[in-house]
């Protein structure tokens, strides 16, 4: 319904975006790696391209920083048993082109390290994308700026509660996390604690 919006960044979470065009603030869903790309964009012209879902009890408008990770998600969601949820979540661990290369691959384990993706979900995902993700594409490389340690633990925390995870284990999991590594990047931060939720 909608191919993209183009306006003017307002706020970013690392779940959302909000962007205001023409006189109307559209609060989009994002992934991880949509958020790394608009990090230092707020206040400037952003476009991101849209997918528009709606539910018998919902309505969602999901932004990307581009169409291949939008390409993606649709296919993600073209699978029995992922929902959005799911393919945001699997596109906050991956990239576009690391989903790409886990399914040409046959690389169950990669999507299994999801949170949420189980061995059947996993295989489902391979066999149905298999001959719908080709080859090729662009290589994304995705850099989070610095900032202090509690800033990027306190972004981190806020952007996985609001993925459904619960906050005491989110805590404990970012505690071991930034002990093993006390400058990791928000998004780095992230995947990893993805992975052990």
């Amino acid at each position: 319904m909608y191919e993209y919006i183009t306006g003017r960044l307002e706020e970013i979470t690392p779940t959302d975006a909000i962007v205001e065009a023409c006189g109307v603030g559209y609060d989009l869903l994002i992934s991880l790696s949509t958020f790394s790309r608009l990090q230092g964009a707020q206040g400037r012209q952003v476009k991101l391209y849209t997918s528009h879902l709606v539910r018998e009890d919902d309505e969602a408008l999901y932004g990307f920083a581009d169409k291949a990770e939008r390409s993606v998600f649709v296919q993600l969601i073209s699978v029995s048993g992922v929902g959005p949820g799911s393919a945001r979540m699997i596109l906050s661990a991956m990239t576009a082109d690391e989903v790409r290369e886990a399914v040409l691959a046959n690389d169950v384990n990669k999507f299994k390290s999801v949170k949420g993706i189980g061995l059947k979900t996993a295989q489902r995902v391979i066999l149905d994308l298999k001959d719908k993700i080709g080859k090729g594409g662009d290589t994304f490389s995705f850099d989070t700026p610095g900032g202090g340690a509690s800033a990027v633990r306190e972004e981190a925390q806020s952007a996985l509660t609001l993925l459904g995870f619960a906050k005491p284990a989110v805590e404990k999991t970012l505690d071991k996390l930034l002990k093993e590594t006390p400058d990791a990047s928000l998004e780095d931060l992230i995947k990893r604690a993805l992975k052990l939720l």
